[in-house]
């Protein structure tokens, strides 16, 4: 390791009651939370079956009949005594690490539990219409036996189109197709005034269309939208190969990976469909690319890594290190969730032993713990001690920079594995939340287009070194230094994780411009909570979100730092 690169040294930490109480943690999970898990996991199965079973023209049918009822709802709403509107589910549900302790703070709740029915597939426009509950394990359960996916299909069983949309959702065919919510075709929305709207690229509400992304739904409810559809094989062919060397150098194998140094990005003979990268350590990765590939490629090669008893997808990806490069195909569903049942490598800090053949072999096909069930189970206390003890990120940073992040990450918090994902940024027609670099098609760097610039997702997930070794660490402040790296680097954090960011740094990382525009146009201003309060951490009271929302009308545009 370079002299440069190494760890500060830090006091050790005193051990707590809460220390212990998280190191037996995995009693409550095994005995309580798996089983429930697996329960809700078979009843949300037979809810999909359910509803695959009526035909498109019933479930379209009912999809009206719901909508009609959001508005019914939402025109009900009586701004003088009911608070900010937001949705009836549960605060715990949410996937996402951050308290969502704003619905206490608003009483008017609109119920859309019932959107969650894949509304038709288009072979002819190559688009899937899906309500917003729709989850990625249900369709891709449904389109890849018909050879169709989504362009972007999130790892994740549980994460919807509803959050994917509003919110953040990446994979590794970013590097092509950019991140989930640039793959709409067109979002159904419910404004603040009951109006249902349907929002596309050209349309009168193009401006809406742009300006859904990362809103976290302050902009208008979403009952349905249009997504982009792909043709695929029925395996990916898997190419694992080990890299060993110092930070910038893992980070410039990871480039050379998918981004041909002679600029020709959009080269399908040159670009692989799938891209992926994991760190292990400050001096060895193992970079993956993936290309779909028919039966008859797949003869004899085949690797089932979506049985429950299989190794774990990083462990066994880390074999490469001491084996070197190898291929091999893996059936193209089980590719996609192939850290869904280890929750990357955070399974192994809930359930220390769960990566153990025994394990695996006996109870392994409850895997994973619905993270819900783990935030409803965890407490206040145990929810503070995973902010202060634990990392879960995903910072987007232009790509040539990578090596820079690498290096900030290890001298700041020392956490490993470091998962690495590409993705287009493009440019667009306005100026939206998360934009590229201004001007960086006069400069085009590897990766680059003139039409996006390519950035990278880095995601850090686990406790820290320090953590590890029992020393003091301060992860408010770790996350606090992360985002000021973030906005001097022209960075984003992805907003379902725990941020420090105060107001004027939240827009100094985010651009408000359209944002504040639609929310004026659209009438959302007074009916929902703006997205930066929806994202601050900590609890909300009604008299605080009501004064901010005054603030906003009486201000003629946000300030930005």
């Amino acid at each position: 390791m370079q002299p440069d690169l190494e760890a500060p040294l830090r006091p050790k930490r005193k051990t707590v009651w809460l220390d212990y109480l998280v190191q037996f943690r995995w009693i409550l999970v095994v005995f309580v939370v798996l089983p429930i898990s697996s329960t809700m996991y078979l009843l949300r199965y037979l809810g999909d079956v359910w509803s695959e079973s009526k035909s498109f023209k019933q479930r379209q049918k009912e999809h009206r009949q719901n909508v009609e009822e959001v508005i019914r709802r939402l025109k009900a709403r009586d701004p003088r005594k009911d608070g900010l509107a937001c949705t009836a589910r549960k605060p715990w549900i949410a996937v996402g690490m951050r308290n969502v302790d704003y619905k206490r703070a608003r009483h008017f709740q609109v119920d859309l539990s019932a959107f969650r029915n894949i509304l038709s597939i288009d072979r002819e426009r190559m688009v899937a219409r899906v309500e917003p509950l729709v989850d990625m394990g249900q369709i891709s359960r449904v389109t890849v036996p018909m050879n169709l996916s989504p362009a972007v299909l999130p790892e994740l069983d549980d994460l919807t189109v509803g959050g994917l949309i509003n919110g953040y959702g990446i994979e590794g065919s970013s590097h092509i197709y950019g991140l989930f919510s640039d793959t709409i075709v067109s979002c159904e929305i419910v404004l603040a005034d009951g109006r249902l709207v349907k929002a596309t690229r050209d349309n009168e509400y193009s401006d809406l269309f742009y300006a859904i992304p990362w809103s976290q739904g302050t902009l208008g409810l979403l009952v349905a939208a249009e997504i982009k559809l792909i043709t695929v094989k029925e395996y990916m062919r898997v190419t694992y190969k080990p890299v060993v060397g110092n930070l910038k150098e893992l980070a410039q194998a990871y480039m050379d990976s998918f981004a041909p140094r002679d600029g020709d990005q959009d080269n399908p003979d040159k670009v692989p469909d799938f891209v992926e990268t994991l760190i292990y350590s400050p001096t060895e990765a193992v970079c993956m690319t993936g290309r779909y590939a028919s039966k008859e490629e797949a003869k004899g090669r085949i690797n089932s890594l979506g049985w429950w008893f299989k190794p774990w997808f990083y462990q066994h990806a880390q074999a490469a290190l001491n084996k070197g490069e190898f291929v091999e195909y893996i059936p193209t569903r089980e590719y996609y969730h192939k850290h869904t049942r280890s929750l990357y490598w955070e399974g192994k800090l809930i359930l220390p032993f769960a990566d153990q053949w025994w394990f695996r072999f006996l109870l392994g096909w409850m895997m994973p713990p619905k993270i819900s069930l783990l935030k409803a189970t965890q407490g206040e206390a145990i929810r503070k001690y995973y902010h202060d003890m634990h990392v879960i990120q995903d910072l987007l940073i232009p790509l040539y920079k990578l090596g820079d992040a690498l290096e900030w990450i290890h001298r700041e918090m020392e956490v490993y594995p470091i998962w690495l994902c590409p993705h287009r940024l493009f440019k667009l027609p306005v100026k939206t939340m998360v934009y590229p670099e201004p001007g960086f098609e006069l400069q085009l760097r590897q990766g680059d287009t003139l039409e996006a610039q390519m950035f990278t997702d880095v995601g850090i997930y686990y406790a820290p070194g320090p953590v590890l070794r029992g020393e003091e660490f301060d992860g408010a402040e770790a996350v606090h230094r992360m985002e000021n790296w973030l906005i001097e680097n022209h960075g984003f954090e992805a907003q379902y994780a725990v941020s420090e960011l105060t107001e004027q740094n939240f827009w100094r990382m985010f651009d408000c411009e359209l944002y504040e525009h639609c929310r004026r146009k659209y009438g959302a201003v007074g009916t929902f909570m703006s997205v930066y309060y929806k994202s601050k951490k900590g609890r909300k009271t009604e008299k605080e979100v009501q004064e901010a929302e005054q603030a906003i009308l009486e201000t003629p545009h946000m300030e930005k730092a």
